[in-house]
């Protein structure tokens, strides 16, 4: 039995932190998982410039409401859903995809969570567990399944090299040089044919 484990922000959605950067006008937020693979790292240099600019999560929300899936998404992950099981999984926060999975029709998420104040100040950040995309791909495999996994960033590669199948998905040239064993797409008309070609296997 096969389970589909998808990346979110960058493959079925934009990235949020790039269109915040963009709403707020602040460059350095734009960094994610494709420029830094330590995702503390990275975390903790966005709360800094959030505080530093005086901007909570009520903020990062509105910019979210304005998000729509990236063209052709949801009919790419109503077919998937079709055929296989499929889940997502993401190193972003319940109180970001919320909006966004009702907008995919509503699919199951695994994700974090922030620790935000009062105030709406974020002010940390609980990971569901370590790495959260390689532990569940190994959890299910211990359920039983065989996994598929896609995503573009350095914090996908552990689900791909773990898994049944593997696919890199609008990902950075980068990546690709470093990792040309694992298939490349641009159109989720590629990737929906390659699963499903492991899946009729």
């Amino acid at each position: 039995m096969y389970i589909t484990c998808l990346d979110l922000e960058g493959v079925l959605v934009p990235e949020i932190w790039i269109a915040f950067a963009e709403e707020t006008g602040i460059p350095e937020l734009r960094k994610t998982t494709r420029d830094e693979p330590d995702y503390d790292k990275l975390m903790k240099y966005r709360i800094n410039i959030l505080k530093e600019h005086g901007l909570g999560l009520k903020e990062i929300q509105d910019t979210i409401a304005k998000i729509d899936p990236l063209p052709g998404a949801k009919e790419f992950l109503d077919e998937l859903r079709s055929c296989t099981q499929a889940i997502i999984l993401s190193d972003t926060f319940e109180q970001f995809a919320a909006p966004l999975m009702k907008k995919l029709g509503l699919p199951t998420i695994f994700c974090n969570t922030l620790e935000v104040s009062p105030s709406g100040e974020i002010t940390g950040y609980k990971m569901r567990c370590e790495k959260s995309k390689l532990t569940t791909v190994k959890a299910l495999q211990s359920c039983g399944f065989e996994t598929i996994a896609s995503g573009d960033s350095f914090n996908d590669l552990g689900m791909i090299q773990a898994s049944k199948a593997g696919f890199l998905f609008r990902t950075t040239d980068q990546i690709k040089k470093d990792y040309p064993q694992y298939p490349a797409f641009t159109e989720y008309s590629e990737l929906l044919n390659a699963i499903k070609e492991v899946i009729s296997k």
